[in-house]
């Protein structure tokens, strides 16, 4: 059976491009329901998929988090992997559905999770805000809290891969791929139609569609007055090379197979290749 990819809310599970998208594994209310449920159905999807990969938003209240790792922890399981990347929550449900994607393939439940990291990169992620009084994912200057205050204001904002805050204007732009991307837009409460207007064709974005905003949105970005979105990489086949043209290494505790220095499920870094050596003598035993 393929590996399971498990969100936290079901507005993170965003429909799939194609028919191999395999579907998302929704956990409801995990800070809600009694723990000895939500156990249950977790053992449940280990059973039944061998490997759970559990993607949250950072923005998700502190309970869901606190949730996981008890789950994860009373299970004694290394068959979990949590994964919590700094990316906005429409980026993150981008995120989600490429690992479900690549679910759909040959990839061992170690190096699919651990493509979760790689694929981050890939992701450009943002949203035109309305005020950044409340912005606090990203370095904000007092000028542009200021302007915040000033009736009309907007401000388009690149959270990942590298922050950048613009205030709207004639010729504002923001850094985008240097790659073939579609983009993803959800609009909230502000009335604007600059990034499927403007920052689309900015981009040069290969296709656009439009959701509604995830619920964690809002808490994330510090207000709903937003236009959220996402380019990213739609097709499989380049996920696919993206991933399987990057060097494979056994996890030195666990023993699954992982890409990149840390096992993403039993949380084990990888050894140094060359451990500095000792040169000094013991005390009391020197010249």
């Amino acid at each position: 059976m393929p590996t399971a990819i498990a969100v936290t809310s079901a507005d993170m599970a965003l429909p799939p491009l194609d028919e191999r998208t395999l579907p998302a594994v929704v956990l409801r209310d995990l800070d809600r329901q009694p723990l000895d449920q939500a156990l249950s159905a977790v053992q449940t999807l280990i059973d039944q998929y061998g490997h759970l990969v559990v993607v949250c938003s950072q923005a998700a209240p502190p309970g869901v988090e606190w949730r996981l790792h008890t789950i994860r922890s009373l299970l004694e399981s290394d068959r979990i992997a949590l994964f919590r990347p700094d990316l906005p929550p429409l980026g993150l449900a981008v995120l989600a559905r490429q690992l479900r994607q690549l679910a759909s393939c040959d990839l061992s439940p170690g190096v699919l999770a651990s493509a979760g990291r790689l694929l981050t990169h890939y992701i450009h992620a943002g949203a035109l805000l309305g005020s950044v009084a409340r912005l606090d994912r990203i370095p904000v200057g007092l000028r542009s809290h200021a302007k915040s205050w000033v009736p009309g204001s907007q401000f388009a904002v690149l959270a990942h891969p590298e922050p950048q805050l613009v205030k709207l204007g004639p010729g504002a732009s923001l850094a985008g791929p240097e790659f073939g991307t579609w983009m993803l837009v959800a609009k909230g409460q502000l009335q604007s139609d600059w990034v499927t207007a403007t920052l689309a064709k900015q981009w040069s974005a290969q296709g656009l569609r439009e959701i509604a905003p995830p619920a964690e949105s809002a808490a994330w970005w510090g207000t709903n007055k937003l236009v959220e979105f996402a380019a990213f990489l739609p097709d499989l086949s380049v996920l696919y090379q993206l991933v399987t043209s990057v060097r494979q290494s056994s996890c030195h505790w666990c023993g699954i197979d992982v890409i990149g220095d840390r096992c993403v499920f039993c949380s084990a870094t990888a050894p140094l290749a060359n451990p500095p050596v000792n040169n000094e003598l013991p005390a009391g035993r020197g010249s």
